[in-house]
């Protein structure tokens, strides 16, 4: 007997757009990696900065994309990630509700928000297993009631309740609770008030450390305790990352076949120097032949994605333990002196390991003018670890002054620069408006997929950037452009920095790798007045050509164009004046 056609095929598969929402640090990252598993895509937001994230998950005959959407307080569309939450929800068939459980009252407005837009909804009471520590009870059942749609208690660290989440997410409905746009907080209170109950809870360890930092004077003491551990970490995990691993497989594994197609392109010639570049002494040098498959891939993966993968893994963990909102508190005030907000701290940090993910850290501001500001600084007074080590080695012999003239100078940089810049570029530095979350224990797994999503962006990111910014200096020295620029510079170099016509070899290095740069100092004998003006206009003056097409990626050729046109001025007057004032106590 023969079957019917119709009952050897298989039912399709439906497929649906669940966008979880919620505001920052109410855990949605868990919750996301919780339901999607490793099977991750990062996107930008057309047209946008914004960044967000959408994974897979079947439920029976059901396959659900889900979009990790940014985090937002509310729908107003404020700001460029409001903007794309309210898009991205009017495109969504159903919607996860993350939702803090030890701030009941704060997140219920974006939820009542939510519920007017009259989507399905699934509400997610994460933080559970914390609300008993802090004295509060919830009654999930009676909110179920009062919002009219399903409620489930979950911890996304441990996984607890995410199943159930899993099967209720398809029975979501659009709420039932109504009421006007003036009502909504006294409706927020009366369900807080029927829900909630609170008893009085004796400060623990974990409250006072919290009030500790973000106090006003003991706040900024163990900031810099804790950003001179994750500096010396990051060091240690990158230094060793390089040393054990980046250089051994690429002098091990890949430097035997470079020699083997140097000698099949005849050791010289226009494809030779372009994708292995210039011998040095009749060997390969990684860091400064220039080829496409040498620097070019050596600069990002053997020398940034080392600091890179550090700076993540201890970003990550002072954002999951809850540290990095209290930084960004402490840091408001001086930040908005130059027209930033506390965030930008992140960027300024990330600067220190390597300035190609701080050009991308950039793009987390909402405003042109921030992003500008941001990156300008960066490339102007931010050294990268690698150029650090390399000023820390050459100045080190003179004793206590050198190093501590280097970096007061590259602050006092940041300070005029930043301020002249927040009155002359145009634009808004919006307030800094967050929720500090109680202290947590980080959870590894999604720790560590965070760190893989974030490595791995930067990979797909900087890399095809990076072999671009090589072949551009490869074509200025086929040119001959980099040695006119060389002999345009000298006077320069002589009569303003005080510093030898030798040293302009270094400036045109620093268009590819900062650290060789400040290197090549070392044979020159210079004096220690001339070590810190040249170690200051080396950082200054332009970023490494890894960083600075990236940042060409991120602010258009115009903003780029200006940005160059500051650091150019910047590094050769600030170094100028520098010399001058070093000139009356230094030889």
């Amino acid at each position: 007997m023969h079957k019917k056609e119709s009952d050897d095929k298989k039912p399709a598969k439906k497929t649906l757009r669940a966008v979880l929402m919620g505001g920052p640090n109410v855990g949605k990252s868990a919750v996301f990696s919780r339901l999607t598993g490793t099977q991750v895509i990062i996107s930008n937001y057309a047209g946008s900065t914004v960044e967000f994230a959408s994974g897979k998950l079947a439920i029976n005959d059901t396959e659900l994309e889900i979009i990790d959407v940014p985090g937002t307080y509310s729908l107003n569309a404020s700001s460029r990630a409001e903007e794309v939450a309210a898009i991205l929800l009017s495109r969504a068939d159903l919607v996860v509700n993350v939702v803090d459980a030890t701030n009941l009252e704060r997140n219920l407005g974006l939820t009542l928000q939510l519920i007017r837009q009259g989507a399905p909804m699934v509400v997610a009471l994460n933080m559970w297993d914390e609300i008993e520590d802090l004295g509060i009870t919830i009654d999930p059942q009676k909110l179920e009631e009062f919002l009219g749609v399903p409620v489930v208690p979950i911890c996304a660290l441990s996984g607890e309740g995410i199943k159930t989440l899993k099967e209720t997410i398809l029975k979501a409905k659009p709420g039932t609770c109504v009421f006007q746009d003036e009502d909504k907080w006294r409706v927020i209170g009366e369900t807080v008030d029927a829900v909630q109950h609170v008893r009085h809870q004796h400060p623990t360890l974990p409250h006072r450390i919290s009030r500790l930092t973000v106090h006003p004077v003991w706040g900024h003491v163990f900031a810099v305790g804790v950003l001179a551990a994750a500096f010396e970490i990051v060091r240690f995990i990158g230094e060793g990352l390089i040393k054990f691993a980046a250089e051994p497989v690429f002098e091990r594994l890949w430097l035997p076949v470079m020699k083997w197609l140097s000698d099949a392109l005849g050791r010289k010639g226009f494809w030779h120097d372009l994708l292995i570049g210039h011998l040095v002494e009749g060997q390969i040098e990684f860091g400064e032949a220039m080829g496409l498959l040498t620097t070019g891939l050596f600069i990002p993966l053997g020398a940034v994605l080392p600091y890179v993968l550090a700076f993540y893994l201890v970003l990550s963990i002072l954002e999951d333990v809850g540290y990095l909102p209290r930084l960004g508190v402490l840091m408001d005030n001086i930040m908005h002196r130059v027209g930033l907000h506390g965030f930008a701290v992140v960027p300024m940090l990330l600067g220190l390991g390597c300035n190609v993910p701080a050009a991308l850290a950039a793009r987390v501001f909402e405003t042109r003018k921030e992003r500008f500001v941001a990156a300008t600084l960066v490339g102007v007074c931010v050294p990268c670890m690698a150029q650090i080590a390399m000023v820390a080695g050459i100045l080190g012999k003179h004793g206590a002054l050198g190093i501590p003239a280097v970096f007061l100078s590259l602050f006092a940089f940041w300070i005029i620069l930043g301020t002249l810049m927040k009155r002359w570029v145009k634009g808004e530095t919006p307030e800094m408006i967050l929720d500090i979350p109680p202290y947590r224990l980080p959870y590894w797994k999604p720790l560590l997929q965070k760190i893989w999503m974030r490595s791995r962006g930067f990979i797909r990111e900087a890399l095809p950037y990076v072999l671009l910014g090589v072949l551009f200096v490869n074509l200025l020295h086929t040119l001959g452009i980099i040695d006119f620029l060389s002999r345009i510079l000298d006077p320069v170099m002589k009569r303003l920095l005080g510093l030898p016509s030798e040293a302009v070899a270094s400036l045109v290095v620093g268009l590819l790798r900062k650290d060789v740069a400040v290197g090549m100092l070392a044979p020159l004998n210079l004096s220690l007045r001339q070590l810190i003006v040249a170690s200051v206009v080396l950082t200054a003056y332009f970023p490494c050509a890894a960083a600075f097409v990236v940042l060409l990626r991120e602010l258009g050729l115009k903003d780029m164009a200006k940005a160059s046109a500051i650091m150019i001025l910047t590094a050769f007057l600030g170094g100028g004046l520098l010399n001058l004032v070093l000139s009356t106590f230094l030889k």
